[in-house]
């Protein structure tokens, strides 16, 4: 394919969030790439739902909010936009009419790893989702097995790694000022 042709593949923001409310299926928009979501199985449903969950419970009363996979977050100016599994927002510009389908500032985002989106989450969407300057946390979660990736960023903008493999392990999510079990994460799941 020539430079020109794969030039003309690309569309702006404007047109995606234009086409996305009428479209049949999800997309998320990179860089002028458009990218169709596939749909999630059982253990990656589940533990998206024990997740948002867990927060909601916990954030009731404090001002932020808890979203669930589709809801919008844009990256920059406009240069990419993704529907994390679940993410919280304690901005109250995110709150705002305007803001109905889109939010700016999440302070935690977490992905919920499958085998199609696993490279992805751990590669570009991290490196931009690090340009958020409020997200404090990124968590990816597999399903498959008990295995929990923490990043938090620090004072310094650098990023550290924090890893929870077992059902007894607690994870502390710092920026929402939260503990939990992990084996609350994984409630309902049949490990194969």
């Amino acid at each position: 394919m020539n430079q020109a042709v794969a030039e003309n593949l690309l569309i702006t923001a404007e047109e995606y969030l234009e086409g996305e409310p009428l479209a049949d299926i999800r997309h998320e928009y990179i860089e002028g790439e458009v990218h169709a979501m596939a749909g999630a199985g059982d253990a990656h449903v589940k533990v998206t739902l024990n997740t948002a969950l867990l927060l909601k419970s916990q954030l009731r009363g404090t001002g932020c909010s808890t979203y669930v996979a589709d809801m919008k977050v844009r990256i920059a100016d406009d240069e990419a936009f993704f529907y994390p599994d679940v993410m919280v927002t304690c901005d109250p510009d995110d709150q705002l009419p305007e803001q109905n389908y889109i939010k700016n500032s999440p302070k935690l985002i977490i992905e919920v790893l499958s085998p199609s989106t696993e490279n992805k989450d751990r590669g570009k969407k991290f490196i931009l989702y690090r340009k958020l300057s409020s997200l404090e946390e990124y968590v990816l979660i597999d399903p498959r097995e008990y295995y929990v990736e923490l990043y938090r960023k620090q004072d310094d903008n650098r990023w550290v790694m924090l890893t929870f493999d077992t059902s007894d392990a607690v994870i502390e999510i710092k920026s929402i000022q939260m503990t939990f079990n992990l084996v609350d994460l994984y409630e309902d799941i049949n490990f194969e």
